[in-house]
């Protein structure tokens, strides 16, 4: 049996396949199939949307489906993806983390600030602040903003936890949160 998870994550094709090689890890040691392929959409910014990792099921048992559900929510899948299959008709909402992504203005603040600040520390400090609770999957570099991709158990938590050092950090200012799952 041929799935299709669509994943409502912002990966770059890079950490797509990180994802891919867990779920290819576990699929073998399940001995339920394999990996197939992969894909990622974007909008006209460049800015990811949503990507898509190809499965191949060794049976169509509806017991080899639930037991591929369970892996994927272990490992760790963003609320509003899907295990979709054509034939037969499937879909199959999954996922339990929720995202949040942190926008940094690349444009609107003081030349003196985007040279003497460190994009990798605000990952860092973020990451820091969600211990236990979110954790950096990927990031998005666009012409007036640069997206900073997190997903964790909880997007109201994560943003309580980083809005210390949001206040705190000087590239941070003029920045913008969304929940993305």
């Amino acid at each position: 049996m041929d799935l299709t998870l669509n994943l409502n994550s912002r990966l770059q094709p890079m950490h797509r396949h990180d994802l891919e090689d867990a779920l290819q890890e576990i699929l073998e040691k399940g001995k339920l199939g394999e990996v197939t392929g992969g894909g990622t959409l974007q909008r006209q910014t460049g800015e990811i949307v949503s990507c898509d990792i190809e499965i191949h099921l060794n049976d169509d048992k509806q017991d080899s489906v639930n037991r591929l559900v369970e892996l994927m929510n272990i490992i760790g899948i963003p609320k509003g993806s899907a295990l979709l299959c054509t034939v037969p008709e499937i879909k199959i909402e999954v996922g339990t983390l929720e995202g949040l992504a942190f926008y940094v203005n690349g444009t609107d603040l003081p030349d003196e600030i985007y040279e003497s600040c460190d994009i990798n520390h605000v990952i860092e400090q973020m990451e820091s602040a969600m211990n236990g609770i979110g954790r950096f999957y990927s990031y998005w570099e666009g012409n007036e903003w640069t997206a900073l991709y997190f997903y964790g158990v909880s997007f109201v938590e994560m943003k309580q936890k980083i809005e210390p050092f949001i206040a705190s950090y000087p590239l941070c200012q003029k920045s913008r949160i969304e929940q993305i799952a």
